[in-house]
């Protein structure tokens, strides 16, 4: 199969071509340079050339604090952007397969957010990728969207890289305890995005590695598995004023992945391990 992917520079779109090469689909990798997504005549010409079978799109704004300052330029890459890219795979019969998020939701609640629960996004970030969602079922009826949190992958920077770094600066961090997710190692992702586009099994999707976890529990297993003796305080949100309000409540139910023949992704701790020694902490 033929498959174009964006925004391969970043974690998930480095994976997602690792993945399509290691199943020997012929994978087309671009990032802004080759189509910058927000113009409307490039997208059409490349993706015209190319004639990819189904698009992966994982290129996205992702500067959650930054989009409440430059919201115009958040909206024309995560709604106007995919919209471009929706349009011209309606046109040429394409699957297609957009990266969403748990923004989406108001974070309310303990229960796990399903599918095809309404949205109601707390930030501007949360509510361009709801755009983009739209946007896609508007041009497509073959179409996966897939809403993932709190991404780590080899090829940028994430939450892990982030703590080891200021673990060993400090030797001390303060993590909020008050937000509950699931991480997402990108090389498992990937895996399931393959399977995805591979099937014709379209719709709502929620994916992520199993288990849950406040942000300060995800930092604890962080130090103890790189064997570092880093001293971890649990904050709540307040103690970090952040300019984008972020939900509390980010479980997300991935039952339907069951449902539909698809695997869920390992759990989170072995993710975790996996994902140190491929950067070679532990």
């Amino acid at each position: 199969m033929k498959v174009l992917v964006t925004g391969v520079n970043g974690q998930l779109g480095h994976d997602v071509m690792n993945e399509l090469k290691k199943r020997e689909h012929e994978a087309v990798g671009v990032d802004v340079e080759e189509m910058d997504i927000t113009e409307e005549a490039k997208v059409g010409e490349v993706l015209r050339k190319v004639k990819p079978e189904a698009v992966v799109h994982c290129a996205a704004y992702t500067a959650v604090d930054r989009a409440e300052e430059e919201e115009e330029l958040c909206r024309k890459i995560n709604a106007e952007g995919t919209e471009n890219i929706a349009r011209v795979c309606g046109e040429l019969d394409c699957k297609l397969l957009y990266l969403s998020t748990d923004y989406i939701f108001t974070g309310d609640g303990e229960r796990p957010w399903e599918p095809e629960d309404g949205a109601s996004p707390l930030n501007v970030y949360g509510q361009t990728k709801y755009e983009g969602e739209l946007a896609v079922k508007k041009y497509l009826e073959k179409y996966f969207i897939v809403r993932i949190s709190w991404v780590f992958g080899v090829n940028g920077s994430n939450f892990i890289k982030t703590m080891l770094r200021l673990g060993k600066e400090n030797g001390a961090v303060k993590v909020v305890d008050d937000q509950i997710g699931s991480p997402t190692y990108t090389e498992d992702l990937a895996v399931l995005l393959v399977d995805m586009i591979e099937s014709e099994k379209y719709g709502d999707y929620h994916a992520s590695n199993e288990g849950i976890c406040s942000w300060y529990e995800f930092a604890v297993e962080i130090f103890r598995e790189a064997g570092m003796d880093v001293s971890v305080t649990p904050v709540d949100s307040s103690s970090f004023p952040a300019k984008a309000k972020r939900p509390k409540n980010s479980r997300m139910s991935k039952e339907k992945l069951v449902k539909n023949g698809f695997n869920k992704l390992p759990s989170w701790q072995d993710a975790l391990h996996r994902y140190l020694k491929a950067i070679n902490v532990n």
